[in-house]
């Protein structure tokens, strides 16, 4: 396997990461030496095999982490494998917190990603939720019924934006907070945009 290059379009996130510098550096190696590309996607750093992710860096306050995409797909023979909330239906996350982890793990965190392009190369897909099966509130279903212009771009955007918000106005506990939520997002959702975006 031949080893990846580093992409300087990514060096910005190993310059300005203070709490998790060492821990992420040797993750970028250890995910170059499997012979990934090094791509920068969602501000942080991606290892991707002929154009499909693999992995992704991240960093929170109290753990750095090797996301695998496909990571519900593996094995987790080590049963190290954490799925972030209930609503992330195939990535998974290897967490570390602090570098004697990652030297204690690093032929486990090389194994896992090989198995991770294996996956990719054979092409396993997780058959994932559709829209339809999410909950939705009743003051968006309310929004759509009345607003064409609305339900029409709703029904426009990509299952996984559709889904986004969805749970974001889901997750609101109270009516009045739900209304709020689906009042400020309207604009975006009529301009075609996901809740990130």
């Amino acid at each position: 396997m031949a080893e990846g290059k580093i992409n300087p379009k990514a060096d910005f996130f190993f310059e300005k990461e203070e709490r998790w510098q060492t821990e992420v550096e040797k993750l970028r190696l250890i995910c170059l030496d499997a012979g990934l590309e090094e791509e920068v996607k969602w501000g942080c750093p991606c290892y991707m095999l002929e154009g499909k992710n693999i992995v992704l860096i991240h960093t929170f306050k109290a753990y750095c982490a090797l996301l695998f995409f496909k990571g519900a797909l593996l094995t987790d023979t080590e049963g190290i494998l954490i799925q972030q909330t209930e609503n992330v239906q195939v990535g998974r996350q290897m967490r570390f917190t602090g570098m004697h982890e990652l030297i204690d793990r690093q032929a486990v965190i090389k194994a896992y990603i090989v198995e991770a392009i294996d996956v990719e190369r054979k092409g396993l897909k997780i058959e994932m939720k559709k829209t339809t099966d999410f909950a939705m509130p009743d003051e968006f279903k309310y929004r759509l019924d009345h607003f064409p212009a609305l339900k029409s771009a709703f029904e426009a955007l990509t299952p996984g934006r559709q889904r986004a918000y969805l749970l974001h106005f889901a997750q609101a506990k109270q009516s009045k907070t739900r209304e709020a939520r689906i009042e400020k997002y309207i604009p975006k959702i009529l301009e075609g945009k996901g809740i990130d975006d």
